[in-house]
């Protein structure tokens, strides 16, 4: 079983049609074919990407699953990876990235997401308090490198917490779909039982699998069942003693991020760990940020508070595009032409001049310049 037959044979065909679609977009100048097409059915599309929302679950308090059916320009996707979709919210597009939580070798080529509505996120909220079936989404192929090797590893750790369930969920139905034989533990932190999205399917998958172990650990009150208090050497001996041996992947809030690395930097284990995080870069917020920045493009300058560099710019009444807002998609991606660049990620400054730096992730320190 493969993912990757089908995409090898849509790619040849679509490059076929490439000159002839573009002779048609030429005679339906001043807009592309897809904005007519668009009028009569939103899903037909010659170009563009999309996928029509067909079924809403939402399965905790505060969490909204989506399962999506894509357009024919659909590539498929690697379990651990990542997509963009954009919604219109009152006559403004606006995209973030999610992880597919669906096996990658689903039959019916749909994608399934569980989303959760973050306090101050305007996509999440949105999405669910409102998503129902007919939605149609915008969409993109799937990108990342937090996936598993072609060759799977024989022990295999996922570690997860809050809405970080979903890639390592993909990997673990992905590996289930392969018969994968080797041990597989499955270890989930949430505040509470109730919280936790797919709980009664994982375990349903460790009773009908003698070599899937299903661990759940809540942070806020004790469970009847279930590990207490936050990640430790102690959870990780009890979750899986052979850990030394086995690849691990590991997807959270940045409390556990910091934690698994910390633990497994002083076990001599850091080449084992593989880390995907969804949780934006911290802004400087320095009282002694000086310099001010000069959005190039639109000839506007504003004094530099020390925040990332994208919300200085919407700040300054412009509006560049942007994804995710956590250094993942590379949509804000913009020209440095001169000054210093602090990335808030990996601490590492950059004054080369004309450098493509991320605005969400990147902090003035001093005068720069963008063009924006």
């Amino acid at each position: 079983m493969t993912s990757i037959l089908p995409k090898r044979l849509a790619r040849p065909r679509r490059l076929a049609g490439n000159k002839l679609l573009s002779l048609v977009e030429t005679m339906a100048t001043p807009h592309q074919l897809d904005r007519y097409l668009e009028l009569v059915n939103p899903m037909a599309s010659v170009r563009d990407l999309r996928a029509e929302v067909t079924d809403v679950l939402r399965q905790t308090d505060d969490t909204v699953t989506l399962t999506l059916r894509p357009t024919w320009q659909w590539d498929g996707f690697e379990a651990g990876q990542f997509v963009q979709i954009g919604v219109v919210i009152n006559g403004v597009r606006h995209t973030r990235c999610y992880s597919p939580a669906c096996s990658q070798y689903r039959a019916d080529g749909r994608i399934e997401l569980t989303i959760k509505a973050h306090p101050e996120g305007l996509v999440s909220q949105y999405l669910h308090a409102h998503a129902a079936p007919g939605l149609i989404v915008s969409l993109t192929q799937a990108s990342g490198v937090f996936a598993m090797p072609a060759e799977r590893p024989e022990k295999v750790l996922l570690i997860s917490g809050g809405s970080g369930i979903t890639p390592v969920l993909a990997m673990l139905r992905t590996l289930v779909d392969e018969g994968h034989q080797g041990p597989i533990t499955f270890l989930h932190y949430a505040d509470k039982a109730a919280d936790v999205p797919y709980r009664d399917e994982l375990q349903h998958i460790a009773a009908n699998r003698h070599n899937v172990e299903v661990v759940f650990a809540y942070t806020a009150q004790p469970e009847s069942s279930g590990l207490s208090g936050f990640f430790g050497i102690e959870h990780l001996e009890h979750a899986a003693p052979w850990h030394a041996d086995a690849a691990t992947y590991l997807c959270g809030p940045p409390g556990l991020m910091k934690g698994v690395r910390t633990l497994f930097t002083e076990l001599g284990l850091e080449n084992r760990l593989y880390t995907e995080e969804f949780a934006p870069a911290i802004a400087v917020g320095d009282d002694d940020a000086t310099g001010t920045i000069s959005f190039t493009a639109s000839s506007v300058e504003a004094e530099n508070n020390g925040g990332t560099l994208l919300d200085q710019a919407e700040a300054a009444g412009l509006t560049p595009e942007y994804g995710c807002r956590m250094g993942i998609c590379f949509s804000c991606t913009a020209v440095k032409t001169s000054g210093c660049t602090k990335n808030l990620k990996t601490g590492e400054t950059d004054s080369d001049p004309d450098q493509p730096i991320q605005l969400c992730i990147s902090a003035a320190v001093g005068d720069v310049a963008i063009e924006i």
